[in-house]
């Protein structure tokens, strides 16, 4: 039979035993806290060394490749996916035209996003124009969907890349805006 001023037993832990100081009532378990709690400040290896801190401190802006920030991250990848946004009236190269003409000069990293973005939707735009022109020689029927898968596979990619706060350059660009 059980005593019902003891807590439960769990199985995985031994019996406490009341007013022994090992974890009873009132009286807190000897010996250090376990290890991995939430709640329970910097913890200590179990080799007795510094106390773990953890990777970001509270008010800080978590470290991206470069040093860019999240604001910086947001607004280049704003650059990306922006002319994805713009295709619906058919000017995607206006997205990044106007990340570029807002936020290029406060931050070197939104500039090249911006930039690579806007030289790569008027290079589709000039293959677009291109393929529509030999839709007359019937090559222009195998090219387009081409060029619109490639247009739309390597958008999103960009996008996915520079969330990440990484350097995208795109394929097939011609560099026309530096």
């Amino acid at each position: 039979m059980s005593d019902p001023t003891r807590p439960p037993h769990h199985g995985d832990e031994p019996p406490r035993e009341s007013g022994t100081g090992s974890g009873g009532y009132g009286v807190p378990p000897a010996g250090p806290p376990p290890q991995g709690q939430p709640g329970l400040g910097p913890q200590r290896p179990a080799y007795g060394g510094p106390p773990q801190q953890p990777a970001q401190q509270p008010g800080q802006q978590p470290a991206y490749p470069g040093g860019v920030t999240p604001q910086e991250i947001t607004w280049g990848c704003a650059a990306h996916w922006s002319a994805l946004v713009a295709s619906v009236i058919a000017l995607a190269f206006l997205g990044p035209l106007i990340v570029m003409l807002t936020k290029g000069n406060e931050s070197a990293y939104v500039r090249r996003q911006a930039v690579e973005s806007l030289n790569f939707q008027l290079s589709i735009l000039i293959y677009g124009i291109i393929s529509f022109v030999l839709v007359f020689v019937l090559v222009g029927f195998v090219l387009l969907p081409i060029v619109g898968l490639m247009w739309l596979v390597f958008t999103i990619i960009g996008s996915i890349r520079s969330s990440k706060g990484e350097e995208y350059r795109y394929p097939l660009t011609i560099r026309m805006v530096s």
